[in-house]
């Protein structure tokens, strides 16, 4: 099982800290951010992780190494200064060969409160050739983004400044491909983002939904991040593991 992690970004939002380390890297309630999120997928049964990086790169490489401090295999697509895009990253790593037959997609400042094997599992029994997660959001976290049909993903337009009133549900940061959507649908070289390519899949009815139960956190943000840390230290004091493991529903 195979999860790819964005993290090639500037992370400009939460400079001048990010501007000499990578987000990915930044300090969370006493550790580095990937720790806490290579520990969450270890955790769950995912065995091989692949970092599509750029900006700073080479700390990561440093830090990460090849995984088995957290129990993964883990290899290194590299942006280098021309910065892709989420799908160009993607594509870059489709045109490396470091991409298995279906995956999932992480962004790298994401911590969230599902079981990703779970998903990845429930991507493995759908027709469609992609899979989102989402959340039932109704406006709380952000603006929502989703519109959902039972299991499927019925329509995804993300920065309406006027989200409809169907429109409730919210993409929960966790995405599931088949490697041909990938190879047939984003082209080579020139930056390409995940957003239009997942607007068209769930056009065409080819974009799956797995629902999380429980909320995202992400530290892209300065109140993000401090938000997250008084849920983690809070769980470490009182003897938790990493982060949870949960399931949730398709």
């Amino acid at each position: 099982m195979q999860c790819v992690i964005l993290a090639g970004g500037l992370g400009t939002r939460m400079w001048p800290e990010a501007k000499t380390i990578p987000k990915t890297l930044l300090p969370v309630a006493g550790k580095p951010f990937a720790a806490w999120q290579l520990s969450w997928l270890s955790r769950s049964g995912i065995g091989s992780v692949v970092y599509c990086v750029g900006h700073l790169g080479r700390q990561i490489r440093e830090y990460v190494g090849d995984g088995a401090s957290w129990g993964v295999a883990v290899r290194y697509v590299d942006e280098g200064d021309q910065l892709r895009g989420t799908a160009g990253a993607l594509r870059l790593a489709c045109d490396e060969g470091a991409l298995a037959d279906d995956f999932l997609v992480l962004y790298g400042d994401s911590w969230l409160q599902i079981d990703p094997a779970a998903v990845l599992c429930a991507a493995r029994g759908r027709h469609e050739p992609a899979l989102m997660t989402v959340f039932h959001n109704q406006g709380r976290w952000d603006a929502s983004n989703v519109t959902l049909d039972g299991t499927r993903v019925a329509r995804y337009a993300k920065g309406l400044a006027v989200p409809p009133p169907e429109m409730r549900w919210i993409d929960y940061g966790l995405l599931a491909f088949r490697r041909e959507v990938i190879s047939e649908r984003v082209p080579p070289g020139g930056p390409q983002d995940l957003a239009p390519l997942c607007t068209a899949l769930a056009d065409e009815g080819l974009l799956a939904a797995f629902q999380a139960d429980r909320r995202f956190y992400e530290i892209g943000s300065v109140a993000g991040r401090d938000e997250l840390e008084a849920v983690l230290a809070a769980r470490h004091a009182h003897g938790g593991e990493s982060g949870p493991v949960t399931a949730g529903r398709p």
